[in-house]
């Protein structure tokens, strides 16, 4: 009962065996708690050290309890002073750790542009993401691009999501539709979905990013390796135009659960925006990098369009779709 006063069990047994009786020596302390002798005597070295006990005036030679209430306020008041100490180590702490903030501050000027802050490595680009992650109050939308998302990477953002969700934070993230062929990316998206998160569906984006409050975005300098470098986007101008892209895209998505729809042509999202690329002269490796499918499915899709199409080359193909009226205004 009393540890979080200092007491362990032991020193809190002999503490009451010897208000109980105090007239009891040792040996009849060890019989009360029935601890062993060297047991008890430890205790009295603690009771004594924290002024529990003391030499009796009337019994030469012997201990006594004090009072509980004299005994309370002495390991109360020990416990402030030892509180008050703590607060002062953790301000000296805290002072230690501006300090080297700002060190490195100087030593890692932001860059020139305002607005732009730049960071080099992935080991930087995790840390910003954990303090923008940590710091975020109302949303957090993303464009999560390259298909079927690592297990390892959705293991890690689970308790993650978890803790924004809890906060009441709003999440939302938009994938490529080739994830729907992915049935781990679907359950957790699906998870997600069913811990408050929304998740839904473009056939192509044009990067990753990710959006925190409307107010920070942050997007790799390589759409080919994220891992090289990011850049940190602040200024209101630049996050403007960035949170209304991220929405004319998510209004125009589909969410993860249900069936891509088909348009007025018959053709799904991925089909359409596979004629508009191979009208544009993207080839199998460009148009299956964008879709994030493999060069093999790319090639399907197209070759099935053709067909559907009734041409024998691909500009035929696209001189076609924009007489059956298959080619639309495409985002990316």
């Amino acid at each position: 009962m009393l540890t979080a006063l200092g007491l362990d069990a032991v020193a809190e047994s002999v503490y009451r065996a010897m208000l109980a009786d105090p007239g009891g020596g040792v040996a009849e302390l060890v019989t009360a708690t029935g601890r062993p002798e060297h047991a008890v005597r430890d205790a009295l070295d603690l009771l004594s050290s924290l002024a529990l006990i003391r030499p009796s005036a009337m019994r030469e030679g012997e201990l006594r309890a004090v009072s509980p209430d004299i005994g309370m306020e002495i390991l109360m008041a020990r416990q402030q002073a030892e509180l008050a100490a703590q607060q002062q180590r953790l301000e000296v702490s805290r002072a230690a750790a501006a300090q080297l903030i700002s060190e490195y501050a100087d030593l890692h000027p932001a860059d020139s542009s305002p607005g732009v802050e730049q960071l080099i490595g992935i080991d930087e680009i995790r840390d910003r993401l954990t303090r923008l992650t940590r710091d975020v109050t109302t949303e957090v939308m993303a464009f999560a691009p390259g298909g079927a998302q690592p297990a390892a990477q959705m293991d890690a953002s689970r308790p993650l999501d978890e803790e924004l969700l809890g906060r009441g934070v709003r999440m939302r993230t938009l994938y490529l539709g080739s994830v729907r062929n992915h049935q781990p990316t679907v359950d957790y998206a699906n998870w997600l979905a069913a811990a408050g998160g929304q998740v839904r569906t473009v056939p192509t984006l044009p990067t990753r990013m990710i959006i925190t409050d409307r107010t920070t975005a942050v997007i790799p300098v390589s759409s080919d390796d994220t891992a090289v470098g990011a850049v940190v986007l602040t200024g209101h101008g630049t996050l403007t135009a960035l949170c209304a892209l991220f929405d004319t895209v998510w209004a125009g998505a589909q969410p993860l659960g249900e069936v891509a729809p088909r348009d007025a042509t018959g053709l799904s999202p991925q089909e359409s925006t596979t004629i508009a690329l191979l009208a544009r002269g993207h080839t199998d490796e460009s148009i299956a990098k964008r879709l994030s499918v493999s060069q093999r499915t790319a090639r399907r899709i197209a070759t099935d369009l053709m067909a559907r199409l009734g041409a024998r080359s691909r500009f035929e193909a696209g001189v076609r779709s924009v007489q059956q009226g298959w080619l639309t205004d495409q985002p990316f």
